[in-house]
């Protein structure tokens, strides 16, 4: 009897993928294991993480062991990228698979160059499948899938390699990857570009159509180009160097020649066609990175190969779209930005006008040779301030950005470029893209018309004068009105607050409300001269109160920038303005006040149009269609905003006593006008008691010099005073010495040795005094070049040798009268013993006796009166030396008072120059220049 056996019981999916994945493990026949890879293939889709949990290293073993095996290598990579990409309504699908997936790639190295090594196969499935598992690998797990392509042996060789390959389909995902690969390792692009890829990228391109006719492939290759060249200085360089900016011009070029030659193409190859040229313009501003390495030296490269005159071709071409001549006119800017010799030379490129229409033949073909041309400074203001479209804003703007680098750190243009909107605003010419006679000219009723042509021309005359000062003094000169005439003449700055102020009254768009106040805010800034003339229009200040004070809800930018140009005001305003710092502040504090100042800053500076200035697009597509777009501010004035709020922020909470703060080595110090007055008049001061010293001193010096002539003249009358007692001492010597030889002569024989004696003793004395006044003589010749001290010491020891010599002539003179006296005894007494013994001799010694009693008698008797005489005259000559003596004393005081007074008056006069020297010194601390004339006149007097 036969029984029917029972169904099998049914198996479950994960039972199934797990007896899948243990075949493929086990079985040993290829067939077997093909099956079984089938088998998962078949379930990778709605169950990934099952069959990657149980079978993902079977299959990547599978790989390395099949890998001879086209048909086994392609299931496994087809179920790989199965796992990558699951159904979304997969129970099992989850992103986290992915990564799991890419960990076990690149967690070995030699997974990665499994992969890799499929790419030197000419098999099309192995290629393809292993470059699109490779970029789902990439896309998970980035840093370490470049970290093994980077050090797999040839592997960026290989990559690149493969943008050869003939299969469109092959080369493109090799391109993918390569995009994907590249954005951001230096290391990478500078190795995958020395395996020459720029040859590799513009042979694609040219096999595509180039930039006119090319695909999305064109677009794909110029962001890989782009990915290479980004913020690496190596691989722009090797692209000079190997030729290839020449290729860009010429694709250029040839984009150019298809816009004038094709007639009607499709939509959507025409917005391909646009991107492709965005691209590539995208790739030239790389090169231009402001303040880069290379940037001159790309410059220069694009300017001797014609890529800035074919950019500005395109930008100024009829058939251009918007888009791209924003794009091409920024990119102009670029090219010339920082380089003065290009910028000298791009003024002379001619373009053709925004402003005429070409000639139009008999049959209705535009003729593109009959558009006149203009020099591109002209074409650039026509396009900025004379197209009213707004579709134009953004080639409006980025021609705003070219005039900008046009003259960007070149003052010889930027002052050429003023000069030359001056010449014409005052010649009258009907110059309507003229910045001066644009924001000069009265408002009219089309002005929100077109408010951004106002606001485009306050832009670029901010960025003529931002932060030059000989700009300003030159813009300053712009004045309306004939004072000869009997005119009003109102200054440049007058008429722009003037239409400042009506336009907040009239309240038109903001837009050029804020144009005129960031002009106003750069101008004003750090030029007290602007800021006088500002204040010469007193109610000025009055009116921009009112601005502020009458915000609406929704009223920010206005408000807000007529606060700041008042701190500005204020700020920089000094005590001789036409308005007074004193006279400003109270007006600021009681009629504004401090918090409504505040207030209106912070909320301005809180505002996402200023505070998120730098993310946010400041163009067209910004707007809601068929309004303006959201641009209000320049990027300049948004950084001086930014720079200088917390000053602007404190400026009204600065004393009226302090002026112009002065910037030091980034120190901000403050200047008190009254200490400046103070020390200007102690300066005064000091300068006149320092000039009446001098006048003092020269006084002093010609008394001194008085003087001392008459210590001269009292020296020759001493001298001769001198010489005077001399010649009475001499007369006296010799009278005396007659005086002996007559006395000799008369004395009797007896006598003869007594008056012998006599006579030698005088002698003596005679020669005594003569050798005295020898002395007296050598020492009076040696006083005169002695000093005064001396003088007086020769003077008495004269006094005492005249007194000494005259007290000897008296004693020898008494002496000899005693000696006569005993002789007279003598011979008396002689007489009468010879008249005891001889009587007759007697009458006759008698009669001689008294002969010779009579005569000496008589001689005595003169004898005396010469004495006598002699003494009357040496008291004399004392009382006259006691004269000279009294007048040389007196003479010496006078000198020794005047020396004194001298003395004085140089200690007096050093104390002046060192009070001076501090003074000055304290006065250079100040900033102020003292000059040193004083000085070498002081030294000259010396």
């Amino acid at each position: 009897m036969f029984t029917i056996a029972s169904t099998p019981a049914k198996q479950s999916v994960s039972e199934t993928i797990s007896t899948l994945a243990s075949r493929l493990s086990s079985s040993t026949l290829l067939e077997d294991r093909r099956a079984a890879i089938l088998g998962l293939r078949s379930f990778a889709k709605e169950y990934p993480a099952s069959v990657a949990s149980d079978a993902l290293r079977g299959l990547i073993t599978s790989l390395g062991n099949d890998g001879e095996d086209v048909d086994t290598v392609k299931v496994v990579l087809e179920t790989l990228l199965m796992l990558f990409n699951p159904n979304e309504n997969s129970p099992e699908a989850s992103e986290e698979i992915a990564l799991w997936l890419a960990d076990e790639f690149t967690q070995r190295q030699d997974n990665i160059t499994l992969l890799l090594d499929f790419l030197d196969t000419n098999d099309f499935y192995s290629r393809l499948y292993s470059l699109q598992l490779l970029s789902a690998i990439l896309a998970s797990r980035t840093e370490r899938t470049e970290e093994c392509i980077f050090t797999a042996p040839l592997g960026i060789s290989r990559l690149v390699a493969v943008l050869d390959d003939r299969r469109e389909a092959v080369r493109n995902e090799a391109l993918s990857l390569l995009t994907y690969l590249t954005p951001s390792s230096s290391e990478l692009q500078k190795v995958v570009a020395f395996e020459n890829v720029f040859d590799r990228i513009f042979n694609i391109i040219k096999l595509e159509g180039s930039l006119s006719h090319g695909d999305r492939i064109v677009e794909d290759c110029l962001i890989l180009l782009a990915n290479l060249l980004r913020l690496n200085v190596s691989n722009q360089s090797f692209f000079r160097e190997t030729g290839c900016v020449p290729k860009l011009a010429r694709l250029l070029n040839d984009a150019l020649n298809e816009e004038g030659a094709e007639a009607e193409i499709a939509e959507w190859a025409k917005v391909q066609r646009n991107r492709n040229i965005y691209a590539l313009l995208a790739v030239l501003r790389l090169f231009l990175i402001t303040g880069s390495v290379g940037t001159r030296a790309n410059q220069a490269s694009f300017w001797q190969n014609g890529v800035l005159a074919l950019v500005l071709q395109l930008a100024f071409s009829r058939a251009t779209e918007m888009q791209i001549k924003a794009e091409a006119l920024t990119t102009c800017a670029d090219l010339i930005r920082g380089n003065p010799s290009l910028q000298e030379a791009f003024a002379q490129l001619q373009v053709t006008s925004v402003l005429d229409e070409p000639v139009v033949e008999g049959d209705g073909a535009v003729q593109q040779n009959g558009i006149p041309k203009v020099y591109v400074i002209d074409g650039l203001l026509d396009l900025a301030l004379s197209v009213p479209s707004v579709a134009a804003f953004d080639s409006r703007l980025a021609a705003c950005e070219c005039i900008k680098a046009y003259f960007f750190n070149h003052p010889a243009i930027r002052k050429h470029f003023l000069r030359r909107a001056i010449d014409g605003h005052t010649s009258g010419a009907d110059e309507t893209a003229n910045v001066l006679t644009t924001l000069l000219q009265p408002l009219d009723g089309h002005v929100s018309a077109d408010p951004y042509r106002y606001w485009l021309a306050a832009v670029i005359l901010f960025h003529l004068i931002y932060e030059d000062s000989e700009a300003k003094t030159l813009a300053m000169s712009v004045v309306e009105g004939d004072a000869s005439t009997g005119e009003e003449v109102v200054t440049c700055i007058q008429t722009i607050t003037e239409n400042l102020i009506i336009g907040i009254q009239k309240n038109v768009d903001e837009r050029v409300l804020v144009a005129y106040l960031m002009l106003l805010c750069g101008w004003l800034f750090e030029d007290p001269d602007g800021v006088n003339d500002f204040l010469g229009e007193g109610s000025n200040i009055q009116s921009l109160v009112q601005a502020v004070l009458q915000a609406g809800p929704d009223g920010v930018f206005v408000p807000g920038l007529s606060a700041m140009l008042l701190g500005i005001v204020y700020e920089f305003s000094t005590k001789d303005s036409p308005v007074p710092r004193a006279t400003i502040h109270p007006i600021l504090a009681s009629r504004m006040g401090r918090d409504q100042y505040i207030d209106r800053l912070e909320r301005m500076r809180r505002h996402p149009l200023l505070q998120d200035f730098e993310v946010l697009p400041q163009k067209l597509s910004s707007a809601p269609p068929g309004s303006l777009p959201e641009v209000f501010f320049d990027t300049t004035f948004v950084e001086f905003v930014k720079d200088n709020f917390n000053r602007l922020k404190r400026a009204i909470d600065r004393d009226p006593g302090m002026e112009i703060p002065v910037i030091a080595n980034g120190i901000q110090k403050g200047i008190s006008r009254e200490m400046v007055d103070s020390l200007r008049s102690q300066l005064e001061e000091k300068t006149k008691s320092l000039t009446k010293v001098e006048e003092e001193l020269l006084s002093v010096g010609r008394q001194l010099g008085q003087e001392q002539a008459d210590h001269r003249r009292a020296k020759e009358t001493y001298a001769v005073e001198l010489a005077r007692i001399k010649h009475v001492n001499e007369a006296l010597q010799r009278h005396h010495e007659e005086e002996q030889k007559y006395a000799i002569l008369l004395s009797p024989s007896p006598r003869q040795l007594t008056m012998n004696k006599l006579k030698s003793e005088h002698a003596r004395a005679m020669q005594d005094l003569h050798r005295q006044l020898e002395s007296t003589h050598k020492a009076t010749e040696a006083e005169k070049a002695r000093i005064t001290q001396d003088h007086q010491r020769q003077l008495d020891h004269v006094q005492r040798t005249a007194e000494a010599n005259a007290e000897r002539t008296r004693k020898r003179t008494e002496a000899e009268i005693s000696d006569l006296k005993s002789s007279v005894s003598k011979l008396e007494a002689d007489l009468e013993k010879a008249n005891k013994n001889h009587l007759q001799d007697l009458q006759t010694a008698h009669d001689e006796y008294t002969t010779t009693k009579t005569e000496q008698a008589a001689r005595l008797r003169r004898a005396e009166e010469k004495a006598k005489e002699a003494e009357e005259r040496s008291q004399a000559a004392n009382e006259k030396a006691s004269k000279a003596k009294s007048a040389l004393a007196e003479k010496e005081k006078e000198r020794a008072t005047a020396q004194s007074e001298y003395d004085d008056m140089l200690m007096v006069f050093g104390d002046l120059e060192e009070k001076v020297e501090k003074y000055k010194e304290q006065l250079k601390a100040l900033g102020e220049t003292v000059s040193d004339a004083e000085d070498d006149e002081e030294e000259d007097e010396d």
